[in-house]
């Protein structure tokens, strides 16, 4: 005679239901035993069609991987795994969700309560790992099977935990940013069991999916209560921009995207926007921000600056938010938060808007003072070749023949480390994904890449190398998926430094041909060790085989056979004509690109 369903099994099933229904697409795994039951739930609404789903073997990747998902989609992707280490694994994405304010939901199985403090195999103190960080933290006591009584507990129903989580991971509660949120949910044994319980599941989920594709479809917001914004208080208000006649810029860090664009140009103030920040593009996007702020006669005259995001990438920008003569104005629209201020004294505002009737050309020769002198710098700064028409132009045999061998030189030009950044800025069409490491990479790319609309993403809430690859993973496999066939076709480049590249090097096992291959190009930058600290005061004063010791962390993997090895494509570009090959071939897979360096 058939057991009924486990409790376990229940509980997994009407859970992860109720994700579905309320939106959620997209839900990884990593095999366990404790967490089975939650992941064959999943398994059976991938089957019906209702979400789609990515096994993973590392929880460290896997977490990553949820991170890119979310980044791409501005939905989490819950990531389920069993006890012990499993869950200590998820913390640095975690962490990188909290303070880049990126959507992250952890539901990770552990041993009911009664267990605890034995010493039982793969349990830990896990409830509460993320308390600090988290937005939601709830220890949720074994399902009995039992019917809910009228006086229980709303966080021990499953729909109510799937509520609750994916209303605290998008920040609808207490107006605090997006960040992650545990689960962390004990079972008992039976882990498992579905007997007599199969075409439950199947009906269940096939109804869940088609109200999840009605709830994307129509709620961006997947069915959490809205915020209502109407009536700022007196210590949070909207700043409004009129035509006064302080010299205003706004700045543009990570996170920032068209909002800021949009209010400086609607402000004709110039933008400061950092090449991660989504907003670097307009006619206000000053390219050579940081030398112009370090400038006494264009950074020097500034009164007052705007900020958006999460500035990270120049010194020049937190040197200019601490002097006594800036008025520091940061836009959140959170209120439940202490990382908002990035100077003292900052007034924080919920929103910036541009008064009804402000002419922007009031500040058109302030905007002037920085465009001229970003131009020219960025004329001096390019490393786009740019051929020689008049030359190309010259009948005489002597002149034809100069200007064919100036072009063959440029072509077998050795790529540096401007040059390869450049290129995949250009390269990168509207319908592409460019991610950026946090290596010595970004910020050359920060100093010269001219304003584009790019979509950018880049792990900057803890500019940690992180998780680079399976971040970006998540986010090629993603932007494939979108229901917008031009968006879907497009590819995720990658740009980052060998160190990134070994430090995530795991993410590079793919899983087989069940799920979707991915376009994604890693664009590898190798110096051969971590060159990004030789700029620091400390490359000056150290002994040369100390500092490389500690510092540079030397490297010589033979990344072809590690591409091989993980089944990648491979390809090797040196010079210019070799790169322009890169990024005009179809990108059909993925593929590691080494671009050897000098450090």
């Amino acid at each position: 005679m058939n057991a009924g369903p486990a409790p376990s099994s229940i509980f997994a099933v009407e859970l992860i239901a109720e994700f579905v229904r309320r939106g959620v697409s997209d839900f990884v795994v990593c095999p366990g035993s404790r967490s089975q039951a939650l992941a064959l739930a999943a398994a059976a609404a991938e089957q019906a069609g209702a979400i789609r789903l990515h096994v993973r073997i590392d929880e460290r990747s896997a977490a990553f991987f949820a991170l890119g998902v979310a980044r791409e989609t501005g939905r989490p992707a819950p990531i389920i795994v069993t006890s012990g280490t499993a869950v200590a694994n998820l913390v640095p994405a975690a962490f990188e969700a909290h303070e880049g304010r990126v959507p992250f939901i952890a539901l990770t199985a552990d041993r009911p309560v009664e267990l605890r403090g034995r010493r039982s195999n793969q349990t830990t103190t896990q409830a509460g790992m993320f308390s600090e960080i988290a937005r939601l933290s709830l220890d949720v006591p074994a399902p009995t099977g039992e019917p809910a009584t009228s006086g229980s507990s709303s966080f021990t129903e499953p729909g109510q935990l799937a509520a609750q989580a994916l209303s605290a991971s998008l920040g609808a509660l207490h107006r605090a940013p997006a960040g992650p949120v545990q689960l962390n949910l004990q079972f008992r044994e039976p882990l498992s069991g579905t007997a007599g319980f199969d075409d439950m599941i199947a009906q269940g989920f096939a109804v869940a999916g088609e109200e999840g594709v009605e709830a994307r479809a129509i709620h961006p917001t997947l069915l959490v209560p809205s915020i209502d914004d109407a009536t700022p208080d007196e210590t949070d208000p909207t700043l409004y921009v009129h035509g006064d006649n302080a010299l205003t810029v706004v700045i543009a860090g990570a996170g920032a995207g068209a909002e800021a664009e949009e209010f400086a140009r609607e402000a004709g103030l110039p933008l400061l926007a950092e090449v991660v920040s989504g907003s670097r593009y307009g006619r206000e996007a000053i390219t050579a921000y940081a030398s112009l702020i370090a400038d006494p006669e264009v950074g020097g005259l500034i009164e007052r600056a705007i900020v958006f995001g999460h500035p990270t990438l120049t010194r020049q920008v937190p040197s200019l938010l601490e002097r006594d003569d800036v008025e520091v104005i940061v836009v959140d629209p959170h209120t439940d938060t202490d990382h908002v201020q990035p100077s003292r004294g900052a007034r924080v505002v919920r929103a910036a808007r541009v008064a009804d009737g402000h002419d922007p050309h009031t500040h058109r020769r302030w905007l002037g003072a920085w465009v001229a002198p970003d131009r020219e710098l960025q004329r001096e700064r390019s490393s786009a070749h740019v051929p020689d028409l008049e030359a190309a132009r010259e009948t005489g045999y002597k002149e034809r023949n100069a200007y064919a061998r100036a072009e063959m030189a440029a072509r077998r030009e050795p790529v540096t480390r401007a040059m390869l950044v450049e290129s995949a800025w250009l390269g990168t069409w509207p319908h592409d994904r460019l991610v950026i490491a946090a290596s010595r990479l970004v910020r050359v790319l920060d100093g010269i890449a001219p304003a584009r609309k790019v979509t950018v993403h880049a792990n900057r809430g803890l500019a940690g190398i992180d998780g680079t690859i399976a971040t970006a993973l998540g986010i090629a496999v993603t932007s494939q998926a979108d229901p917008d066939p031009k968006k879907a076709a497009g590819t995720t480049r990658v740009i980052l430094g060998d160190i990134a590249l070994l430090h995530d090097v795991g993410s590079l096992q793919l899983p087989p041909d069940t799920e979707v291959t991915p376009r994604i190009q890693l664009l590898v930058g190798n110096d051969g060790g971590g060159t990004i600290f030789d700029g620091l005061e400390v490359a000056a004063s150290a002994s040369t085989d100390t500092f490389d010791r500690v510092m540079l962390t030397p490297q010589q993997v033979d990344l072809e056979a590690l591409a091989h090895a993980y089944g990648w494509a491979y390809e090797r570009a040196e010079t210019r004509v070799e790169l322009e090959r890169v990024f005009t071939a179809p990108v059909t897979g993925p593929t590691i690109v080494e671009v050897p360096l000098a450090r």
